[in-house]
């Protein structure tokens, strides 16, 4: 699956910008026509009655063409509106005013269910546009919409969800259907834009919007790191595929670094090597006795291929002294879990990640953010993208923010939205998980912004194939998605780019 481009508010009136003159039929035609097929096929057979309500702007345009679809095809179409006909835009004056000569009518008040009850409910009230809070009657109007026992179907966005950061801004339509036009917009990838969003449909109204502005941002998919999706050769050996190391487990934490050692593993790093804070810690994982375990402080002497630090490390002075010495190192790098929060309290430490010269990576969580930049965990999940491109800039490192919609993010200014994985995976050592499957790529000599852009969307389409073969809707335990993570890089590994 290709990668999507993903068009920030500004950079899709940019697009529109450039297509519009001259866009025959006009966009507002076939935005309303797009929406209408998707319409239809969620009616089915059904004659039952649609509900459209239509805002003051031009997604309210989009709702008169759709409802004039509609109304052609022999359904029956209420639409409420109560805007001012003449403050509408010129495009959504001309819908409305087709509609009507169509032998539409509009009311302006919610109308009562019809006795059938609403066959499909259309949110076409604010596009992508919106900055605030629906208020008053349209806030009114929204909860009766979501209120209603029927397919809702979005035209662009749901209203209430701001299209670039995916907040929700107090009262937002629930979807069960949403469909995009032109592009995908970074808000319903990520935060409450799944939710509020339902199933996704693009709709490109016959435009190439990458061939007229470039797009800011992409979704994560394995054509983004095909270039190190190759098949081994047959004349190699452990050493070809690297030492992942891996410093962490402080006393009663042990098992975060466990699950990271494990994760790499089977991601076929050539050899393991665990270094434990907590000295009475076992010799030997008697799960995977694959592992290898050092003194930490020796780990770091040993020069693997790649390093990570943090699942279980703690915040003991032991702890800050071996992520000072980490640091120093000339090797690849994942910073986690409380690495990460001992470079949010030391100011030392906070210098020496910002000078290093070897690819570094971070993995916070919003709050574990929140602590790197001084800020609030909310005014992280306010703009997650602009937040993770400040965490890169700041400390020159590659970034995932992690949470609904991952975001990845680089020092020059690229980011991406991660689609896979599922509420299944909120349990303790997910994120050990993820730090093992980067450490481990990046000991097979992936480059680090590969390795990363991998990690991350194979940690999720390893969780959405176990809770798929299980069942599963919660419950997921973090051990439980190395043999799926393990089989969904060897089929990336099969597919016909990865060739030797």
């Amino acid at each position: 699956m290709p990668a999507w481009p993903l068009y920030p508010v500004s950079a899709l009136r940019a697009v529109e910008a450039l297509a519009l003159p001259g866009a025959r039929p006009p966009l507002m035609e076939r935005a309303g026509a797009a929406a209408a097929d998707l319409a239809r096929r969620l009616l089915g057979s059904s004659a039952g009655d649609v509900l459209v309500l239509c805002g003051p702007g031009n997604n309210g345009g989009d709702g008169f063409v759709l409802a004039r679809h509609l109304l052609q095809a022999g359904h029956r179409v209420c639409v409420v509106c109560t805007a001012d006909p003449a403050r509408l835009p010129a495009d959504a004056a001309a819908a409305r005013q087709t509609w009507l000569d169509a032998g539409g009518t509009t009311q302006t008040h919610f109308p009562a269910a019809p006795a059938s009850g609403w066959a499909l409910a259309v949110d076409a009230l604010f596009g992508i546009g919106l900055q605030r809070p629906p208020t008053g009657q349209y806030a009114a109007w929204i909860e009766a919409f979501n209120a209603l026992d029927c397919p809702r179907l979005a035209l662009d966005i749901p209203s209430g969800l701001d299209a670039d950061s995916g907040r929700r801004l107090e009262v937002c339509v629930d979807a069960t259907h949403t469909v995009t036009f032109i592009a995908a917009k970074p808000g319903v990838c990520t935060l409450d834009g799944p939710d509020t969003c339902g199933v996704l449909e693009i709709a490109p109204l016959g435009l190439d919007p990458e061939a007229l502005v470039p797009a800011p941002g992409r979704t994560i998919s394995p054509a983004l790191f095909a270039e190190s999706l190759r098949l081994r050769r047959r004349n190699t050996h452990k050493g070809s595929f690297g030492d992942a190391a891996l410093i962490g487990g402080a006393p009663g934490m042990v098992g975060a670094a466990l699950l990271a050692g494990r994760a790499a593993a089977f991601l076929g790093a050539g050899r393991v090597l665990v270094g434990l804070l907590a000295a009475d810690a076992l010799a030997v994982d008697p799960l995977r006795p694959e592992l290898m375990f050092r003194n930490a402080h020796g780990l770091l002497a040993e020069n693997a291929g790649a390093y990570a630090i943090g699942p279980g490390l703690g915040q003991s002075d032991a702890a800050r002294s071996i992520t000072a010495d980490a640091l120093r190192l000339q090797r690849p790098l994942v910073l986690d879990a409380d690495a990460l929060n001992l470079v949010a309290r030391h100011a030392e430490l906070q210098h020496a990640l910002t000078a290093r010269d070897a690819p570094t990576l971070l993995t916070p969580h919003p709050a574990e953010a929140a602590r790197l930049l001084a800020c609030s965990t909310a005014d992280i999940q306010t703009d997650r993208i602009a937040q993770a491109l400040a965490l890169a800039r700041r400390f020159n490192a590659l970034v995932v923010l992690k949470g609904c919609g991952s975001v990845v993010a680089a020092p020059d200014g690229a980011w991406w939205i991660n689609t896979s994985g599922n509420p299944a995976m909120a349990t303790a050592g997910m994120g050990d998980v993820l730090t093992g499957l980067i450490v481990a790529l990046l000991a097979q000599g992936w480059p680090a912004r590969s390795a990363l852009l991998a990690g991350v969307h194979l940690h999720g389409c390893a969780a959405d194939l176990c809770c798929a073969e299980q069942g599963l809707h919660a419950g997921l335990l973090a051990g439980e998605i190395l043999e799926p993570a393990r089989r969904c890089l060897n089929r990336w590994l099969g597919a016909p780019e990865a060739r030797p």
